[in-house]
């Protein structure tokens, strides 16, 4: 058709217009993420904040880049899959036009052959009036046949363009979601590079090193407060019928992630820095979004940044037991959910960490610390 071109023209710039509007908060929202990023870590350079504030921001950009990566992939994904429906439709309403195209040409030869006065002659030739008539009736049949065959073949060719220019705004959204994909891709690898080089400058300053041991013994502190807090104020929701009690799955738990530990629970001795501290908690290895699991039915009562720990899940199983899970990719649950055994809370990560990725894991009753170890049904070690 002469006028295809520009309406695949106006198909590719229209999915680039409606984007502009339709996706500005996002992009405003991912530029102050890295923004934020920017300054903490600049302050902390001048040593003015702590390095769990410069992680956290971060991890802060990291995750709203990582979010816009997977929209990308999604929307990559449904256009790609869209445009292969097209593509089939298109190709159908082809077949159809040239079939419809076929018998207007057979209908013009015939007219043509028949010439300009063809009908008038056929109308009265010889024969009866009701021969004529009947003429009159099989002529108004053809010219119904030949009206509804055109009506068919514009009907086709509109219907064929509007195939066409969908498949060209489509193909432009597809090419956008690639392109913002790789964009978003190489930005998230920078945000990673960038804390793996703020944490290697920590391990060649021992000044730095004792204040990171200092906001370490701060977060646990903190972390032992808000779990406090917790035993005192009540559950949302009384515990499930015929739940198992938490004291009786000693040594019958499955893991809250698939992989094997890296650090146990204890005494940790650090030989340069001449300290002893206590690690309340394991760490298992894990890749960046595997999922993680509760180990038991409990309710959902703390899920959201902690700082020290990244993204962070507090269930309460009842009678003062408690287990947290930490540095998680993202949180897959809400307070005041009830979750059984089993159910997934979140997806691996390494928001908060100083190691990269690994889902840190402690036991609670009461005040006191469990070791994992004792409660899980298998412990793999590295």
């Amino acid at each position: 058709m002469r006028f295809l071109p520009a309406v695949l023209v106006l198909g590719l710039l229209a999915p680039a217009a409606m984007g502009a509007s339709d996706t500005s908060d996002e992009f405003e929202s991912l530029r102050r993420a890295i923004e934020e990023r920017r300054e903490r870590v600049a302050e902390y350079e001048r040593r003015e904040r702590g390095l769990f504030d410069a992680i956290q921001s971060i991890d802060e950009a990291a995750g709203a880049l990582s979010a816009d990566l997977d929209r990308a992939r999604r929307e990559a994904g449904a256009a790609r899959a869209r445009l292969r429906e097209l593509e089939a439709t298109s190709a159908d309403l082809e077949a159809r036009l040239a079939r419809t195209r076929s018998a207007l040409a057979s209908r013009a030869v015939a007219l043509y052959k028949t010439g300009e006065l063809g009908p008038v002659r056929m109308i009265f030739a010889t024969g009866s009036l009701r021969d004529r008539l009947q003429r009159v009736q099989t002529l108004r049949r053809l010219v119904r046949h030949d009206q509804k065959l055109l009506t068919r073949f514009y009907d086709e060719v509109a219907a064929l363009e509007r195939a066409r220019r969908e498949a060209a705004s489509v193909a432009a959204q597809r090419d956008e979601a690639a392109r913002r994909f790789r964009v978003r891709s190489a930005e998230l690898e920078q945000e990673r590079r960038g804390k793996r080089e703020l944490l290697l400058s920590v391990r060649g300053d021992r000044a730095r090193a004792r204040a990171v041991l200092n906001e370490l013994e701060a977060a646990a502190r903190a972390l032992e407060e808000t779990l406090g807090h917790l035993r005192e104020s009540p559950r949302r929701r009384p515990a499930g019928a015929g739940e198992i009690p938490f004291s009786s799955l000693e040594g019958r738990l499955e893991a809250p992630v698939v992989g094997p530990l890296l650090r146990r629970f204890g005494r940790v001795v650090d030989e340069e820095l001449r300290t002893q501290t206590f690690r309340k908690g394991v760490d298992f290895e894990v890749e960046i979004g595997e999922p993680v699991y509760a180990v038991a039915a409990g309710e959902v009562r703390f899920a959201d940044w902690f700082r020290g720990y990244g993204k962070l899940v507090i269930l309460d199983h009842g009678a003062d037991y408690f287990t947290v899970s930490g540095h998680l990719e993202a949180i897959e649950v809400e307070v005041g959910d009830r979750v059984r055994g089993g159910d997934r809370v979140g997806r691996a990560g390494e928001t908060g960490s100083l190691s990269g990725a690994r889902l840190y894991f402690e036991i609670r009753n009461g005040s006191r610390a469990l070791d994992p170890a004792d409660w899980l049904l298998r412990v793999p070690e590295r």
